[in-house]
């Protein structure tokens, strides 16, 4: 039975603390859910440090990533039952984000879980996919308007044609290695440290380049490779070197996505740029996410066509979030999705 109340944690003032708060009851179109994991971001961390109040109105609940239980499900709701697991995006940052034990979602944008997968494997791609599919497939400013490979004629459409993902081994980089495969693009090249190579490559990648070579060794090496105009460049690392050579790979009418807020980079030729936002519910995400949660990406994730990142929990449930957020922050972090379980929480 839903509880009255549950444990969270709130972001007041700047400074997160676990409280109690009431639980919520599903409207018409809504799900509740119970959530076993969730998982860190760099935005947890960074919107404190910054008071960042453009982006939430304190006091807030972050975390985007959810993975749980339907608990209760609300008027109007169908293809969903007590007791399915299920993950999704966190909707917003202001109490319906994923570091609390319970949370209200809409479902319209929200997927089952196969059971190739358990919740912590889940948790680690909500928030990836969304800011990789994004970024591809949505038009432009907002992404790069690839076709998408949900979309019958997008997928393998673009055979033969170079793709580039700066920062492979991230998560939103493998996401976004494991789609460019889905789309047919060849060759997929990527730049990471090289201990990734093997795994990158498992997922996708036909050449993964040193992160650390100089910029112009990193442009001759990846034009020599792609042996054809480059007109697609995911950056997934965002500052201000990457966003850089990423305008640099880059030939004339092509398109690079930064999933950042910020685009501090130039470039003489004609190129286009898309500040990628990741909101699944946004007006120029919204068709492509419906089509991806309800059509494909159950199947493709039961296929291992996408499969999920390595991860670590962290003990005390939400209690363990900050001590988290502050090893994102110092970037100790590689190839790695930290998680919590907020049931745990002590």
């Amino acid at each position: 039975m839903q509880p009255s109340k549950h444990t969270a944690l709130i972001l007041k003032d700047w400074n997160y603390t676990v409280g109690e708060i009431e639980t919520p009851v599903p409207g018409k179109g809504e799900l509740l859910i119970k959530v076993q994991t969730a998982a860190l971001n760099p935005a947890d961390w960074k919107i404190p440090k910054y008071k960042l109040e453009r982006l939430v109105k304190l006091p807030a609940i972050l975390g985007s990533d959810i993975a749980g239980d339907v608990e209760k499900v609300g008027e109007g709701v169908s293809g969903f039952e007590v007791g399915d697991r299920v993950f999704c995006t966190g909707e917003n940052w202001k109490d319906r984000g994923g570091y609390q034990q319970y949370v209200l979602i809409k479902a319209d944008i929200i997927e089952k879980i196969p059971d190739n997968l358990s919740y912590d494997e889940a948790a680690t791609l909500p928030l990836a996919i969304a800011t990789a599919y994004s970024g591809l497939y949505a038009q432009l400013p907002h992404g790069i308007g690839l076709v998408a490979p949900a979309n019958k004629d997008g997928y393998k459409k673009y055979t033969e044609i170079p793709i580039v993902i700066i920062g492979g081994a991230s998560a939103v980089g493998q996401a976004v290695i494991q789609l460019a495969k889905l789309s047919g693009f060849s060759p997929i090249i990527t730049t990471a440290s090289l201990a990734n190579e093997e795994v990158l490559k498992g997922i996708g990648a036909t050449h993964v380049l040193d992160r650390n070579l100089p910029p112009a060794a990193a442009v001759a090496t990846i034009t020599t490779i792609a042996a054809k105009p480059i007109l697609h460049v995911y950056d997934a690392i965002c500052s201000g070197s990457t966003q850089q050579l990423a305008m640099d790979i880059l030939s004339d009418e092509g398109r690079a996505a930064f999933p950042t807020p910020i685009i501090t980079a130039k470039s003489s030729k004609k190129v286009y740029t898309a500040q990628v936002f990741a909101a699944a519910r946004a007006p120029f995400n919204y068709e492509i996410f419906k089509e991806l949660y309800h059509e494909k990406l159950y199947g493709w994730l039961e296929k291992g066509l996408i499969v999920p990142n390595r991860y670590e929990v962290l003990p005390g449930g939400l209690k363990g979030v900050e001590g988290g957020l502050k090893r994102l922050e110092a970037d100790a972090i590689s190839r790695l999705k930290l998680l919590v379980h907020p049931q745990e929480t002590a």
